[in-house]
């Protein structure tokens, strides 16, 4: 590895599995310091304490639902007292109920919108002040394919992704000259192991949660879905200062299913 993020402290919200343990791992390789977020302290731990028997990371971990008031802030104290600044926020942290837009209920279009639009916008918010003082900040989210290609059953997670999308050029501009950029990955879909109990809660009458992830293979010119790190490598280039002349852009990590 080249070590791009040596010296630098990363934050990667969502950190305890899947793409957001990949990110954090790339991260650690590149040099980082990290800091891993999640719901579940324990998996988190699990990651950090590999992070240091590999790469010799300096690491923290912090628990708690980025969607609710205070806890970004809890999180943004937490890493300036154990690292003393913040260089790279990844904000990873999501996940969506995956139904037909009509079988959706009260509790299924909080959880959407407040797992990946809220938690995004209170992290960003929360971070800014920090790097402001330093002037020096790469802010990363983790967006959705699915918001180009309008995929079956995610017109609600699209509305949360597309909001992730959006806030993130009018950020970009606002602070353009302040050593901040920001900007998006969207994958398409990506191949993870996923709990039981996500899969139950994704899963819908018609189409069935099997049929959604198949068609968006489908739509894939590569054939295949994307690994976490696949997603990893573009976080990384973003999060490095090789990427300081981009900010406000959505990086498509889709083998193809959109282009241009």
């Amino acid at each position: 590895m080249s070590e791009r993020l040596q010296g630098r402290t990363a934050v990667v919200t969502g950190a305890g599995t899947g793409i957001g343990r990949a990110i954090a791992e790339r991260c650690a390789a590149e040099g980082a310091d990290v800091v891993l977020a999640g719901l579940d302290a324990a998996q988190c731990e699990t990651v950090a304490a590999d992070l240091r028997d590999r790469f010799g990371t300096a690491t923290a971990v912090s628990e708690g639902d980025l969607s609710a008031a205070g806890q970004a802030e809890k999180l943004r104290e937490l890493v300036l007292a154990r690292f003393g600044k913040v260089d790279v926020l990844v904000n990873n942290a999501g996940g969506g109920v995956i139904l037909p837009s009509l079988d959706h209920t009260e509790e299924t279009l909080q959880r959407t919108i407040g797992n990946n639009l809220w938690t995004t916008l209170r992290c960003t918010l929360a971070f800014i002040p920090p790097m402001l003082e330093r002037g020096y900040g790469r802010l990363v989210n983790i967006g959705a394919e699915s918001v180009r290609n309008g995929l079956d059953a995610h017109a609600v997670y699209n509305a949360a992704k597309g909001g992730v999308h959006a806030m993130m050029t009018g950020f970009a501009r606002e602070f353009a000259t302040k050593g901040l950029t920001f900007n998006s990955v969207a994958p398409s879909y990506v191949a993870i192991d996923r709990p039981t109990a996500a899969r139950e809660a994704s899963k819908g009458p018609a189409p069935g949660i099997a049929h959604v992830r198949q068609r968006a293979v489908d739509l894939i010119p590569m054939g295949r879905g994307a690994t976490p790190a696949d997603v990893a490598a573009a976080v990384l280039f973003l999060a490095s200062e090789e990427a300081g002349f981009i900010t406000g852009q959505v990086l498509s990590v889709n083998g193809g299913s959109s282009m241009l």
